[in-house]
């Protein structure tokens, strides 16, 4: 695309992709990195695709009704698939198909992985282990499958451990971020959406090839 041109920002996944817990709309995760790019002198269009609840069964869905609009995504999944039980291979098999869906068409995506849901206060004590490994479990495995598309996986370790000592991270309901816990995360994610824009901006005609290959860690969010 022609680096002048306006980014076409979509966020698919889950309630945190849709900003659930966010006091103001501004604070929600589009807005947020939305405006950080518009200081790097980008213009941008966001559109949330995403919805509460969502596993990554959904994400094929939500990435049919965008349809060729996205220029940019930013996925946000796995925490539903934890809470559901539902087994990695196919979690990441569905995150796998819609991804792969968004790279055809030539979209550049970045994907915020499995959250660490030990570090979630309204998780029982009893549960976190279990849940610290199953968010990692799923974690390791969506990095490794989706990296191979092209994907940027976002490591945000950081960011888990701020959450997990700063209960300010979460909103009212002690599970979602809290419009601090979206600024916390926007921040983590800014690097990797800013190469992404760097990327489109280089697949013009004339343009370098600024793909990133997507290597680095996935984190919790």
């Amino acid at each position: 695309m022609s680096p002048a041109a306006t980014v076409h920002l979509a966020l698919f996944g889950d309630s945190i992709a849709a900003g659930v817990g966010a006091t103001r709309t501004q604070d929600a995760l589009a807005a947020l990195l939305a405006a950080d790019l518009r200081t790097t002198g980008a213009a941008v269009e966001p559109r949330t695709f995403a919805v509460s609840g969502a596993r990554s069964a959904a994400l094929p869905g939500q990435v049919s009704a965008a349809g060729d609009w996205p220029d940019l995504a930013v996925v946000v999944v796995g925490a539903n698939d934890i809470r559901h039980l539902v087994p990695a291979g196919q979690a990441v098999a569905d995150l796998t198909r819609a991804l792969s869906v968004l790279r055809g068409h030539g979209v550049e995506v970045v994907l915020v992985p499995a959250p660490d849901l030990g570090a979630v206060a309204r998780v029982p004590v009893g549960l976190r282990e279990f849940a610290r490994a199953a968010s990692a479990g799923l974690r390791a495995a969506q990095g490794d499958a989706v990296r191979r598309l092209g994907v940027r996986v976002v490591d945000t370790a950081a960011t888990s451990a701020a959450f997990a000592a700063d209960p300010a991270m979460f909103s009212a309901d002690a599970f979602h971020p809290s419009s601090a816990g979206y600024r916390v995360l926007a921040d983590a994610l800014a690097p990797a959406v800013r190469e992404a824009v760097a990327a489109l901006a280089g697949s013009a005609p004339g343009g370098d090839d600024g793909h990133d290959d997507g290597d680095g860690d996935g984190g919790p969010s």
